[in-house]
């Protein structure tokens, strides 16, 4: 473990230990080549002796350097020093997303699909360089204080995979896919497997698959179906538990394809939460769930044990081939020491034509750099023979754009070089917040600096397409050639709804218009405590940030709910005498009266109670209000036989009524 104060390749100054994995410490460390702080993961010393995962360790963290996303922990530099190899990395201050979960039990389902739009958006970004994370879990992705997620451990992960069931891998094992288990081949849908995986366990607070060893687990991943999210989760939408299942498919052919489809199916999500559009491709009757047998559960553990095996044979014959190469390095040199006297002699015979040959070689070595010196400097202006005065600048006027004033040489003057000035080895950094990327890049390259795109964030204060914040900051001392990490604002995050509810109607229509708010729309509802015409509540809820362009919700009270009058038997006309119809028998006869204008359930009772069999259809009519009689089938003040069906046509839709027809 490195101690506070240790510089590692006269750069980085470590200033403490900020965390510890199964194969790498973590320090923050000061970069005083661009003063700013970082992040210096330094390889455990019992993996420092494995050549082979040495030089996959350089691999994979130069490929994961080249990575720019602002989803993903940002590699700077990868070296060695005094036998420690180390990844310098962006420094993020935050939790990982293990103990957060740790901390809140279970995420809502809001807070879970975005952290996973987010680690997604990082993981697309490195498959898009064909690079592989296969490691994804909850303790490498990060969440800065600023909400921002970032996903971490690029260069160790895809070094360690062989190593995914041994007993180091106990914290792994739960978020692989069964491709990896197996010891198979894996690609990028190993990564949306994984990433499944840790989904499940942010909204439901535990992993699907559990045991007490770490061969256990990989047969549950390999021949167990996990148990419903919504079990421990009721409340989850249907949609984001379809994502879950498809993302964690036993057959890599049944998942999504690529981190682009999980990001438009989680976005989807936010907005039909209840929607079916995930779509799961069925089994077929000869693909279903492989049952491991025992002899197969022997041929796991004898793999893995054969890997471990192999893994300590490859160290040994590591050391050992270090110490022969050693032994044999302490046998020349005591050879040397004992035909030091017959090299003296040949030395005598040779030596003198080899040092005659070797100042030969510097002699016109430095002929040819004094010719190439002396053209230069002719061209640069700095030996002007037979040029006029004041007829090429200098190298001091060009470097500080100051004419410096030359005396005019004589004929008879020997004409001498116009002094320089050495070119400053540290370079004040200049501001760039708030310009545009191509200004930003002029004020940089006008001071010998490059800049590097980062990212981009939303702000409120910086319009989209400008620079929100550069590291290293404004008036910073850097050396000449060095580069500014930039991000770039891609505008307002959203709008807060403001808290209307209580106010008119009028006034939170105004309200929400002065924020910004065009697309209101108002909907009516029935309440007992809030007066007519007052707001009852908005959707989206209040302080919710939005974009102004969206629709917002607000629900206005219409007062009290109707109290339902008494059933009143319809006014019997007292003229004329009913018609009777062909065919009714005078002693069973009644008299279909008129209903129109009545509410449904009244007109109901009262023809039932007139001896009459009622049918009731729908539709519209602006004559009656809604839910009463607007046309009957039997014309008023009509004889029928008694049980005659009379149909009544309600102004409204069958769902809104309340009482069916008998």
């Amino acid at each position: 473990m490195l101690t506070a104060g240790t510089i590692l390749a006269q750069r980085y100054e470590i200033a403490g230990r900020v965390g510890s994995g199964g194969m790498a410490d973590v320090y923050k460390a000061k970069d005083h080549k661009l003063n700013r702080y970082v992040a210096v993961k330094v390889m455990k010393p019992e993996f420092r002796e494995d050549g082979t995962f040495i030089s996959k360790f350089r691999r994979e963290a130069q490929a994961a350097a080249g990575l720019a996303n602002p989803n993903i922990v940002n590699v700077f530099d990868v070296g060695e020093d005094s036998g420690n190899y180390y990844i310098v990395m962006e420094l993020v201050e935050g939790i990982t997303l293990k103990e957060y979960i740790s901390k809140k039990g279970k995420l809502s389902v809001r807070e879970a699909t975005s952290i996973a739009i987010q680690v997604c958006m990082g993981l697309a970004a490195a498959h898009a360089q064909g690079i592989i994370h296969r490691d994804v879990k909850p303790q490498n992705i990060i969440i800065s204080t600023d909400g921002k997620v970032k996903v971490t451990d690029f260069g160790i992960a895809r070094a360690a995979s062989s190593n995914t069931i041994s007993s180091n891998a106990m914290g792994s094992v739960h978020y692989s896919s069964p491709e990896q288990v197996r010891g198979g081949y894996s690609d990028s849908r190993s990564d949306i497997y994984s990433l499944g995986i840790t989904l499940y366990e942010m909204v439901t607070g535990r992993v699907p698959f559990d045991g007490e060893t770490t061969v256990a687990i990989a047969i549950k991943h390999l021949q167990d179906e996990m148990e419903p999210p919504s079990k421990y989760t009721p409340d989850l939408p249907y949609a984001l538990e379809q994502i879950i299942y498809k993302c964690t498919q036993k057959s890599v052919d049944r998942r999504y394809q690529t981190m682009n489809d999980v990001v438009a199916d989680l976005k989807k999500s936010l907005v039909e939460p209840q929607g079916h559009f995930v779509s799961l491709t069925p089994l077929s009757d000869h693909a279903n769930t492989a049952m491991v047998t025992e002899a197969e559960r022997a041929e796991i553990n004898a793999k893995a044990a054969e890997k471990n095996k192999k893994n300590e044979a490859e160290k040994r014959t590591y050391a050992s081939t270090e110490a022969a190469r050693k032994a044999a390095e302490r046998r020349r040199d005591i050879y040397d020491d004992d035909d030091e006297d017959d090299d003296d002699s040949d030395e005598d015979a040779g030596g003198i034509l080899e040092k005659l040959l070797t100042v030969a070689g510097f002699v016109i070595g430095a002929l040819i750099i004094a010719i190439l010196i002396y053209f230069i400097a002719q061209a640069a202006g700095l030996i002007n023979f037979g040029r006029p005065a004041g007829s090429t600048a200098s190298v001091a006027e060009s470097v500080t754009e100051t004419p410096t004033p030359t005396a005019t040489p004589t004929p008879t003057e020997t004409p001498t070089p116009t002094p320089t000035e050495a070119a400053p080895e540290t370079i004040d950094v200049p501001a760039i917040t708030g310009l545009t990327e191509d200004a930003a890049r002029t004020a940089a390259n006008s001071r010998g600096l490059g800049i590097q795109y980062l990212g981009e964030e939303y702000s409120d204060l910086y319009p989209a397409g400008t620079v929100i914040r550069q590291d290293p900051a404004a008036g910073t001392a850097v050396e000449l050639n060095s580069s500014i990490s930039y991000y770039l604002s891609a505008g307002p995050a959203g709008v807060a709804v403001p808290a209307v509810a209580g106010q008119s109607q009028d006034e939170a229509v105004a309200i929400l218009n002065a924020a910004g708010f065009a697309n209101v729309s108002v909907v009516g509802e029935n309440s007992d405590s809030v007066p007519a015409g007052v707001v009852i509540s908005i959707d989206p809820a209040a302080g919710e940030l939005i974009q102004t362009a969206n629709q917002v919700t607000i629900v206005v009270s219409t007062g009290p709910a109707p109290t339902p009058e008494p059933t009143q038997a319809p006014q019997q006309p007292a003229a004329p005498t009913p018609t009777p119809q062909p065919g009714v028998d005078p002693n069973n006869a009644v008299t279909a009266y008129s209903y129109t204008g009545v509410p449904e359930a009244q007109a109901v009772a009262a023809a039932q109670a007139d001896g009459l069999t009622v049918k009731v259809e729908y539709g519209t009519s602006e004559k009656v209000a809604p839910g009463e009689v607007y046309e009957q089938s039997i014309a008023p003040n009509t004889l029928v036989n008694r049980g005659t069906e009379i149909v009544f046509h309600i102004n409204g839709k069958a769902e809104a009524q309340a009482a069916p027809a008998t």
